[in-house]
């Protein structure tokens, strides 16, 4: 009676692994384009490598630490949440122990086993541990591995931080005649990877997702060039 919950809890694992990666694929993306809106936007006012450089490390340190902080409050609710729940529920595993059992096992026999068999699983499971029982059947949390904001925000760092300096080592490196294609193609060609990543990750068709990609990251470059190359020839 003890295996599906085994399977469960692989299953858990895996599907908790497949968000991590696509984040993380995310981040690097919202890291490529923002950095290399910036610097491109730059480089339409000033070929200066110093500038360039400059405008690139604030714009990098600036998105990852966004990044990490936003990732970290939003993590941290979802934790608090989780712990809430876990709390009522062992409060309510302590004052009504026998509505608690006949609710497991009306959720076990929602999930497809006769009214007998989810009887004796839901007895079984709660005399071996209630609160993991109900936490995994009925609130789809595990007890031993909650939502971790540490985690998360330096997730968010790192992917947003590598994703950044895809552009920005492509806007200083380069000869000032190649800086601006060497970008837009490295960039171009960045985007079209993690595209097809996101999308293969979400079980999607690649192609949309590629060209939503691209189509974006030429977009917000085309834009922030113009911009850069207006305020340039303005004298700003």
């Amino acid at each position: 009676m003890m295996e599906p919950t085994h399977d469960e809890a692989h299953a858990g694992a895996l599907g908790s692994r497949l968000i991590w990666l696509r984040a993380a694929v995310l981040g690097a993306n919202d890291g490529i384009v923002s950095t290399a809106g910036l610097v491109v936007g730059v480089a339409g006012a000033t070929t200066a490598r110093s500038t360039l450089l400059t405008a690139g490390l604030a714009g990098l340190l600036a998105g990852s630490m966004s990044m990490a902080a936003g990732e970290y409050v939003s993590v941290s609710t979802q934790r608090d949440s989780e712990k809430a729940a876990l709390a009522m529920e062992r409060r309510e595993l302590r004052e009504q122990p026998e509505a608690e059992l006949e609710e497991l096992t009306e959720l076990l026999e929602d999930r497809g086993l006769s009214r007998e068999v989810a009887r004796e699983a839901a007895v079984q499971l709660t005399a071996r541990d209630a609160l993991r029982a109900h936490a995994r059947v009925e609130l789809g949390i595990d007890p031993d591995a909650l939502t971790n904001p540490w985690h998360a925000a330096s997730a968010s760092f790192l992917a947003f931080t590598v994703g950044a300096l895809l552009p920005l080592l492509a806007i200083v490196l380069p000869p000032a005649a190649l800086r601006l294609w060497v970008t837009v193609l490295s960039v171009l060609a960045a985007l079209v990877v993690t595209g097809w990543a996101s999308a293969r990750l979400g079980a999607a068709a690649p192609g949309r997702a590629v060209l939503r990609n691209v189509v974006g990251g030429a977009l917000a470059m085309g834009v922030t060039y113009a911009a850069g190359t207006l305020l340039g020839a303005a004298g700003v």
